[in-house]
């Protein structure tokens, strides 16, 4: 028997009135408020309380594993201590990755520098000497590694990879792979080395540069280009950003923190070796991930940033009080990592879903 007309179109028009039901009710879910714990959770603030907690946790570990010694004051200074140096290094990185960019090199331009101020430092060039010639020496690399990158065109891992080794290289040949102890000037070692209030100044260095960068991220253009330029370089590039310049001051910032950097760690070493920085690239990009900054790209905090940084420190200085091998610690960095990524790429999905 031949169907009706009116059948057909009855069957013809079910799908497409299943369908244009099935778009109304996403329409509608995707429009329909949050929960007050699903707005938290998407929030900055959401994400640096889990954060907050993941250190609350790690500081039980270290009162239950080793509390005499922990939760002593020295012991909350020498955790500062030792973060301010990787924490200046991580603000900057935090910019490059938000860009989209990754850094390989910054543990090689924090040894070339402090070699090449202790090489000139031997001259009696003074405080002014040491702390300009750390800067302008890390700040150039920065600069090359930028160039490479927006006008080269070489990829952001191979650049910098490639700065890894050439800077390492010449920081082995200056010092002759010695260590380069010199006679600071005692300005220096009263200024950085000084505790006003208590806090030693090398910790308030560190909270000054991530306070700055904080600023810089979140209440200035080069902020907001910098996340354009991480979202989408070629819708950044249409709407009049300058994106070849904007990489090479970027890698500049970097190169200006590791200069930073490297005037903490002569102020507490006193001397310039090859082996400065050894591992900090692992160490910056891993506190930068752990803070929640995304490696593709258009999403970080400076926030988060700094929690990451307490999170690793922390951590190693359990695993030092408990006599873990170096060995030990790196394998436990590496999971860290892997996990952390993990967890933001299923954020990421869930998001978008």
């Amino acid at each position: 028997m031949t169907p009706r007309n009116e059948d057909l179109g009855a069957a013809a028009g079910a799908p497409v009135a299943d369908e244009h039901a099935r778009i109304e009710r996403a329409a509608a879910e995707s429009t329909a408020p949050k929960s007050a714990f699903a707005r938290l959770a998407d929030s900055s603030a959401g994400r640096n309380s889990g954060l907050v907690l993941a250190l609350v946790v790690i500081c039980a570990i270290g009162l239950i594993t080793k509390g005499d010694t922990f939760a002593t004051t020295d012991n909350v200074w020498t955790i500062l201590r030792l973060a301010a140096v990787g924490g200046v290094i991580s603000v900057g990185m935090t910019f490059v990755i938000i860009a989209g960019g990754i850094d390989l090199s910054v543990g090689a331009i924090v040894a070339l520098a402090s070699v090449w101020a202790t090489t000139t430092g031997t001259q009696d060039i003074g405080t002014f000497g040491i702390i300009f010639t750390s800067i302008v020496v890390a700040t150039a690399c920065g600069v090359i590694n930028g160039v490479l990158i927006a006008y080269g065109k070489v990829v952001a891992f191979i650049a910098t990879l490639a700065g890894l080794a050439t800077y390492r290289g010449l920081a082995e040949n200056l010092s002759d792979r010695k260590t380069q102890s010199i006679d600071t000037p005692s300005g220096f070692l009263d200024f950085f080395g000084a505790e006003p209030g208590g806090i030693p100044v090398l910790v308030i260095m560190f909270a000054v540069v991530a306070v700055l960068g904080w600023l810089l991220l979140n209440r200035t253009t080069f902020g907001r280009r910098t996340f354009a330029i991480g979202g989408n370089p070629e819708a950044a590039r249409l709407a009049g950003i300058n994106v070849k310049r904007q990489t090479v001051m970027l890698y500049a910032l970097l190169g200006f923190l590791c200069g930073i950097a490297t005037i903490m760690i002569l102020a507490r070493t006193s001397a310039g070796t090859s082996t400065h920085g050894n591992l900090y690239e692992l160490d910056a990009i891993a506190a930068v991930v752990i803070g929640g900054t995304l490696l593709s790209g258009g999403r970080g905090t400076i926030v988060g940033t700094v929690f990451g940084v307490l999170i690793f420190q922390t951590l190693n200085n359990i695993f030092t009080l408990n006599n873990l091998t170096t060995s030990t610690q790196a394998v436990a960095k590496g999971l860290i990592i892997v996990a952390a990524v993990l967890l933001q790429q299923r954020v990421a999905k869930t998001s978008r879903s």
